[in-house]
């Protein structure tokens, strides 16, 4: 039987790479539903290869390029609610970047849509929803991120089982190896040079903060119930070890590939049964060793400052979240310096009112209004 997908965030890095997997076992998956923010000559493309039942843009303006007579096109904001939950998907695959994940995996729950859950941002800022949504629907929620993955997986697929700890494994990102003293010149084109993972922009430069570090923490904890003690992060520069679960006999278990975001991505549409997924076999020997080590909280205060976010709960994440997103804009807009991303999260959580996390539309205005916020604080350090 053909699984049957809604992509969300199509044209991303992660979206591209599903459609990769789709493409390579078209007697196993159909990808009916396609959406992203804005269009582009990528997004026209994958509509004619794929020839979706229904393709979408959330944004209204831009050229239209033609499209397969069997695919129905839309755009605006109710064209991209209709793609979350679109009726014959068995899946929807969020891989929307930034807070505009929460809405999309709502909505697929909502709809008793199992989710692909690509995003951090959604469970991070929300997660007591997503949650929610998915209980009362009866819905599954399939982690994509590749940490979160091979904890499912070392878990036997089963977010319910027992277990002694989550260990999240960190590459560091491109500048784990630049002296503190020169972090403040980094450009942007240097914090995108990550050595084992390629990603967008945005990721990749949390990567280089390790603010996303601090977000999968809090995804770990919404996704498999436990408190901020039972979830640790380690160095691993090789990105080999994509994270790790101890359990009450002593055991550890990892899950251990190359790296390739194919592997979570595949293995989430088809899991219990593996399946080749274009990655090679891992050679040991010819890796030769690996290595772990303690995040350095001097080079990294992104990370301490979400695991403060993560200790205080409310909606102090989801601040977190908007000011992120402004700061990292900045930065690659070269408007600020990279070790000014930290201070921007700092000054606008020292300054946002703190309350309960509260429903979506509490979350939406608490998100706005860090960004605002962050955005007076860019403001000066451009002046």
């Amino acid at each position: 039987m053909i699984k049957k997908i809604s992509l969300l965030g199509c044209t991303g890095s992660v979206g591209r790479q599903v459609v990769e997997v789709v493409k390579r076992y078209p007697d196993r998956f159909r990808i009916v539903a396609l959406a992203a923010n804005e269009g582009g000559r990528l997004f026209f493309e994958q509509a004619k290869e794929l020839a979706p039942e229904f393709a979408a843009l959330r944004s209204n303006g831009g050229e239209d390029l033609p499209l397969p007579a069997v695919t129905r096109f839309e755009r605006g904001e109710q064209a991209f609610e209709e793609a979350c939950a679109y009726p014959s998907a068995d899946v929807v695959f969020v891989a929307v970047s930034g807070f505009a994940g929460l809405k999309a995996a709502l909505l697929a729950l909502s709809a008793g849509k199992d989710v692909a859950l690509a995003n951090k941002e959604c469970l991070v800022a929300g997660g007591h929803l997503v949650n929610a949504a998915a209980a009362k629907a009866g819905a599954k929620i399939l982690p994509v991120d590749s940490e979160h993955s091979a904890v499912w997986q070392a878990l036997g697929f089963d977010r319910r089982a027992p277990f002694e700890k989550i260990i999240l494994t960190a590459s560091g990102g491109a500048l784990r190896d630049v002296p503190k003293e020169k972090l403040p010149q980094m450009t942007a084109k240097e914090a995108l040079a990550h050595p084992t993972w390629q990603m967008g922009d945005k990721i990749t430069v949390d990567c280089a903060t390790m603010l996303n570090k601090g977000y999968e923490v809090m995804e770990a904890m919404s996704l498999y119930g436990v408190p901020l003690e039972k979830v640790s992060v380690v160095m691993h520069r090789e990105s080999i070890v994509h994270s790790m679960v101890a359990f009450a006999d002593g055991a550890v278990l990892a899950q251990m590939s190359y790296p390739s975001m194919e592997l979570p991505i595949q293995i989430a549409l088809t899991y219990p049964e593996r399946i080749y997924a274009g990655v090679p076999a891992l050679d040991l020997a010819k890796l030769g060793a690996l290595h772990f080590s303690e995040p350095d909280p001097e080079r990294y205060p992104c990370f301490s400052l979400a695991l403060a976010c993560a200790r205080e709960g409310g909606d102090a994440p989801c601040t977190l979240i908007g000011a992120g997103e402004a700061a990292v804009r900045a930065f690659l807009r070269g408007q600020i310096k990279f070790t000014q991303i930290a201070q921007i999260l700092e000054s606008t959580l020292c300054r946002a009112p703190r309350g309960a996390a509260g429903d979506y539309a509490h979350l939406c205005e608490t998100e706005a209004r860090a960004r605002e916020t962050a955005e007076t604080f860019i403001s000066r350090y451009g002046d």
